[in-house]
């Protein structure tokens, strides 16, 4: 059963970050991460020029040359981690990260430190965002709140007041900066997004080709194979040359159908009759040694459903003549329904050339390969029901059912839905 309170694994979430996993080198979109990787060291090399001026102010200060040369390479390193941290940061693991968050924090506040200066914490909004880019989010939280209560704190122990205007930079630089990789994370997770959704259509597109050309091949290349052996058994036994060339004749104008056929489902335009259908498998029963009764007009049936209902008798037809030993074939139709039926014996019938598991909506306890979960996915498209299955006394039943109308009819005879009778079993 469906979750539907789980949320959406692409939705953005504050649990999962920090997910960089879009900057990965990807195949597919290689330039997408590397522009979220510059976007990103870029707003952090600017926001770091800032720390020239700290170095100018620490160059005039009163400590002492050795401390001021340490200091001012101490932000040197500073400047450079928070170019550096941001581009290799988001790819490393979980450890590297932790580490890469300590050394900046380290650097930045080594100066203020070493100076005795509260005032020169403000330079840890650098190290604050590049803790909230590689931190799970409430850890980068509790960071940036301990180093403000500390400056405050230390403001307020050594200078006696607090100097809230440095206490202002320090929260809205780094909540500047959270900002941006906010907004580059989103954006790198709808890109990944896209890509997914693009390649999800290209696996549709090629199921549904797969599907089509499975539909219009297999029971043309069926047919096709049926009357191959049959002319060579009447070239092999009587020799009768005019009829052979009558059977080769009909597979070339089959080989030419199946070929538009092929071209039509290509370019997307391919439509399917029922009645062109039902001829087909008139000739391709006749052609196998199989009687076929098959009902004389389709008028009865819905026009949304004729097509897909030419699909269903397209593939159960071709299953009797790939796999049954039946010697009666029987189509019935009603408005919003179709059954196949077959009086073969128990190791025939439709499912002997359908292997794998059962298509979704199918019923019968009869495996269902390509071909029936193809018909099962196209009924469920008009909101149908394909079941399929052995019937008593041997044979095979494939019944398809679409939507009932808004205003059913009244049930006139030869059209109530099939039951549970056998009527591959009933005589023509």
């Amino acid at each position: 059963m469906l979750d539907v309170s789980a949320r959406d694994p692409d939705e953005f979430s504050a649990d999962r970050w920090p997910d960089w996993s879009f900057w990965k080198d990807q195949p597919d979109s290689p330039g997408a991460c590397g522009r979220g990787r510059v976007v990103v060291a870029t707003a952090m090399a600017l926001a770091s020029l800032t720390l020239i001026a700290r170095a100018v102010d620490i160059a005039h200060g009163t400590a002492p040359p050795p401390l001021t040369s340490l200091a001012i390479g101490l932000v040197a390193c500073y400047g450079i981690g928070c170019m550096l941290a941001p581009w290799y940061g988001p790819t490393a693991l979980r450890r590297g990260r932790v580490a890469t968050v300590a050394v900046m924090f380290l650097l930045g506040a080594a100066p203020a430190v070493l100076l005795a200066s509260p005032y020169y914490l403000t330079d840890l909004t650098y190290a604050l965002s590049i803790g909230l880019m590689l931190l799970p989010l409430r850890y980068a939280l509790l960071l940036g709140l301990g180093t403000v209560l500390g400056q405050i704190v230390w403001m307020r122990l050594a200078q006696g007041e607090v100097a809230w205007a440095q206490v202002a930079i320090l929260v809205g630089v780094t909540a500047a900066l959270g900002t941006v990789f906010a907004l580059n994370f989103t954006i790198g997770h709808l890109r990944t997004a896209r890509e997914q959704v693009r390649r999800l259509a290209v696996n549709e597109e090629r199921e549904r080709v797969a599907r089509d050309m499975h539909d219009v091949l297999g029971h043309s290349l069926s047919t096709m194979t049926v009357k191959l052996g049959l002319t060579r058994r009447i070239l092999e036994s009587s020799g009768d040359v005019a009829l052979a060339v009558g059977q080769v004749t009909e597979l070339e104008t089959m080989a030419r159908t199946a070929l538009s056929d092929v071209r039509a489902t290509i370019s997307g335009y391919r439509t399917l009759s029922l009645d062109s259908e039902l001829a087909g498998a008139r000739l391709a029963l006749r052609a196998a040694g199989v009687r076929a009764d098959l009902p004389a007009a389709t008028e009865a049936v819905r026009p949304e459903l004729r097509e897909v209902f030419g699909y269903v008798v397209r593939e159960a037809v071709t299953n009797v003549l790939r796999h049954s030993d039946a010697e009666l074939c029987a189509v019935r139709i009603g408005p919003d329904w179709v059954e196949v039926a077959d009086n073969g014996g128990s190791s025939g019938g439709a499912s002997a050339g359908s292997s794998g598991g059962a298509g979704a909506g199918s019923t019968g306890g009869a495996s269902a390969g390509n071909g029936l979960t193809g018909l099962t996915e196209r009924m469920a498209a008009v909101s149908g029901t394909l079941e399929h299955g052995p019937v008593p006394g041997g044979g095979f039943r494939v019944v398809a059912r679409g939507p009932a109308p808004a205003i059913r009819p009244a049930p006139s005879r030869g059209t109530e839905p099939p039951g549970s009778e056998t009527p591959g079993s009933e005589p023509s």
